[in-house]
């Protein structure tokens, strides 16, 4: 799936008069910084993966969840799928396009930072409208907290309450919640959120769980793209 030209057109617009984008790794990399990265697949896949925020690696290639924790996701995923461990980066890189993939900010944020919440918010709409509009799937995981309260961003207080304390509860990487999204002309969409970690090393308490929990949550959604 390609990025629809006026939904790319209005995020290049954004990324101009937003601060923090990390320009100096986006000019190493020859990429340009206005360019948003982001992963689409297939707008019929069955499952979403949604991150925080886009990292080095993530620039150098120009595809999300390309990095280290992204490896980690792609190498559970792959191992779901064929039963084998994934052999080399460029067979993770394949099974990408059987899957969606987004980030809170299509940019990659000044010392990897977490984008702040005007930032955010600033996206949020174009980044709303593209799981409204531009896929038609309905599951979505979502990987450490700063993913899944995205889900509260313009929300009635209720609502972001209700995220807010289905992150507190114990049984949050086993259970999932029901969010309803909708695009700027109105149009709502249910999706359910499967929340887990994040995968980072600097997650002491989840790192090593993590590929264990993915897995989980695969079995638990038993969803196979489509070949």
């Amino acid at each position: 799936m390609t990025l629809p030209t006026e939904i790319c057109q209005a995020l290049r617009e954004l990324a101009a008069h937003t601060d923090g984008i990390d320009r100096p790794v986006y000019q190493v990399f020859e990429r340009d910084p206005l360019e948003p990265i982001i992963g689409l697949g297939d707008a019929d896949a069955p499952l979403c993966f949604f991150g925080r925020d886009l990292g080095r690696e993530e620039v150098r290639h120009g595809e999300p969840f390309i990095g280290s924790g992204g490896q980690i996701v792609r190498r559970v995923l792959y191992r779901h799928l064929h039963g084998e461990q994934m052999p080399d980066f460029e067979a993770g890189r394949a099974l990408g396009r059987h899957y969606f993939w987004i980030n809170t900010v299509p940019y990659k944020p000044v010392g990897n930072k977490a984008w702040s919440m005007a930032v955010k918010r600033r996206f949020h709409p174009l980044m709303r409208q593209l799981l409204v509009d531009n896929w038609r799937g309905r599951h979505i995981i979502t990987l450490g907290r700063e993913a899944f309260l995205w889900f509260g961003i313009d929300q009635l207080r209720e609502a972001r309450q209700r995220l807010e304390d289905f992150w507190q509860r114990e049984d949050r990487f086993t259970a999932s919640l029901d969010v309803e999204l909708q695009d700027e002309q109105g149009q709502a969409r249910t999706f359910t959120l499967h929340p887990l970690p994040h995968p980072s090393p600097l997650n002491q308490t989840w790192f090593k769980r993590f590929p264990d929990l993915l897995e989980a949550r695969l079995r638990q959604l038993d969803e196979k793209p489509a070949r």
